[in-house]
């Protein structure tokens, strides 16, 4: 019985190496010269994307539906990288409770200060 519990251990803790090391060096981490590369994309619906894609020097403004992707704008990539995003946005720490809280913070002063009242 203990041969084959300490087996069934090692089949185990085999298996849970293998799927780290796939996760950790799997394909694509280490590819430098990709010509195709994601800038960035947000949700404008359900299912529906606006999404930049970075193709050599050029950058596209894709539209991407159920099974649809359309070219809205097409422009030349600029040379500095995107701007960090602002001061207030900017986490104190790396904890999602410091950074859900200053969003809080950042969200009611600016309800706060259009006059609404609640």
């Amino acid at each position: 019985m203990g041969k084959t519990a300490a087996a069934l251990a090692l089949v185990v803790g085999i298996i849970l190496l293998c799927s780290y090391l796939v996760k950790r060096l799997g394909p694509g981490r280490h590819l430098q010269h990709q010509r195709l590369k994601v800038v960035g994309s947000t949700a404008v619906g359900g299912r529906e994307r606006v999404v930049i894609v970075e193709v050599e020097d050029t950058w596209l403004v894709l539209g991407v539906a159920n099974g649809q992707v359309n070219k809205l704008h097409e422009l030349p990539a600029p040379d500095e990288p995107t701007e960090p995003p602002p001061a207030s946005f900017q986490a104190q720490g790396t904890s999602f409770a410091n950074r859900f809280a200053q969003a809080l913070k950042h969200n009611a002063g600016q309800t706060l200060g259009r006059g609404k009242e609640r």
